[in-house]
């Protein structure tokens, strides 16, 4: 496929797979805007679970690295039957002239600099955030990255909140309409996201993102927490119910349709379309059941790395949470980034699967070192990666393929 067919494809809305073969630091260097990273030795183990579908158009391509043939070689082997190559490669997407990316979960990232530039998403500096902690003000300082990633580095007074739960369990984190929400990640995305949705679902609160999160918090000089362990507890049920009328009225704004476990049937029959199934609740509930089928996605992540859980552009998400306002939140934001989305009804009072459904980990070898995670970060590729985002909304005015919009 040239590239203007690949273009051709993401402006249709048709089904593609774009893969791109070599390792994440190089994939990290440029890459299409919705290109996805899997290099030839974790086909194998990922691709049928990242492209379920076998008859799914999949486009592979390298940088002249000579990985084509054995890429190709093993999705023929796992039964794919419709695979191409990239005409050119990389090189061949440069000299069509077309937009490459960087970094990794780009559109994702790309995405919440839009949803920033278009609602005005407020935030506070790091130095006036350390302010308000030094006055003991009145403030809650969630933290939206996973918990290993609180737990390894966080704002001072900080809880772990994840992304996905934030309207769930914001209001009991802060049950004080005049206490005043920072929404802290370790860059800009899951701050930004996180805060617009406690604005979108009409949290009475004041609520900010912490500007640049731990990196901007870093560059400034302030010193981080180490090893905290506060998480928010169970979630009164009055406060479930209020959760999940907020969130199903953003996901009603957003156009998310709702479908039963029949029509989830239907669906998962249609073999002219991939059908992806998340769980966009907590690891542990995952764990403890899920309905069968669905694998593990907790929502803040899925929103971040939509890339790696749903790599097959124009394909089908359903999402599933028995209480509600994880799949509606999650939801809400993946309609805006073009998905077709549906939330299932019920699901849950059926027999369940149990256990984690989480991919194998990767090894060490040919990983991308983000700027943003761990404590040893030099501060020229902190700020680095901060100007970068900065650019992404002209960047993707540039490549002119998202369809994304903005409620």
């Amino acid at each position: 496929m040239t590239p203007h067919d690949i273009r051709n494809a993401l402006l249709a809305r048709q089904e593609l797979a774009l893969f791109d073969l070599r390792d994440e630091h190089a994939f990290a260097g440029g890459h299409p805007l919705f290109a996805a990273q899997l290099p030839p030795d974790r086909i194998a183990v990922e691709i049928e679970r990242r492209v379920p579908r076998k008859a799914t158009p999949i486009v592979i391509y390298d940088d002249g690295e000579g990985l084509i043939e054995a890429g190709g070689r093993t999705l023929a082997s796992l039964g794919y039957t419709n695979v191409s190559v990239l005409k050119g490669g990389l090189a061949g997407w440069r000299d069509a002239g077309f937009e490459l990316f960087q970094d990794v979960n780009s559109y994702s990232k790309a995405f919440g600099e839009l949803v920033e530039a278009r609602r005005h998403t407020p935030s506070l500096a790091a130095h006036d955030v350390q302010a308000l902690i030094d006055e003991k003000a009145d403030i809650a300082i969630l933290d939206a990255r996973r918990f290993d990633e609180y737990a390894t580095m966080s704002i001072p007074t900080g809880t772990s909140v994840p992304g996905g739960e934030l309207v769930l369990r914001a209001p009991t984190a802060a049950p004080d309409p005049d206490t005043t929400i920072v929404v802290n990640c370790a860059g800009r995305t899951r701050s930004i996201i996180g805060t617009q949705s406690l604005i979108n679902a009409g949290l009475p609160n004041r609520v900010v993102a912490l500007r640049n999160g731990t990196i901007g918090w870093t560059l400034a000089g302030q010193a981080l927490d180490r090893g905290q362990a506060r998480r928010v507890a169970d979630v009164p049920s009055p406060k479930r119910i209020e959760a999940r009328a907020r969130a199903r009225d953003v996901a009603y704004r957003a156009g998310v349709r709702r479908i039963d476990a029949g029509e989830l049937s239907s669906l998962a029959a249609d073999d002219t379309r991939t059908l992806y199934r998340f769980d966009v609740r907590t690891p542990e509930e995952h764990a403890a059941g899920h309905p069968p089928g669905f694998v593990e996605a907790p929502g803040g992540q899925l929103v971040q790395e939509t890339d790696h859980f749903a790599p097959v552009r124009g394909a089908r998400i359903v999402l599933a949470d028995d209480i509600g306002p994880r799949a509606d939140m999650t939801a809400s934001w993946l309609a805006q980034m073009g998905w077709e989305i549906l939330v299932l009804d019920g699901g849950f009072d059926g027999p369940l699967e149990t256990g984690s459904t989480t991919l194998p980990p990767r090894g060490p070898h040919g990983r991308y070192k983000r700027p943003y995670e761990g404590t040893d970060n030099a501060a020229a590729a902190m700020q680095a990666y901060l100007d970068w985002e900065f650019g992404l909304v002209d960047q993707l005015a540039r490549d002119g393929t998202h369809g994304f919009y903005v409620i």
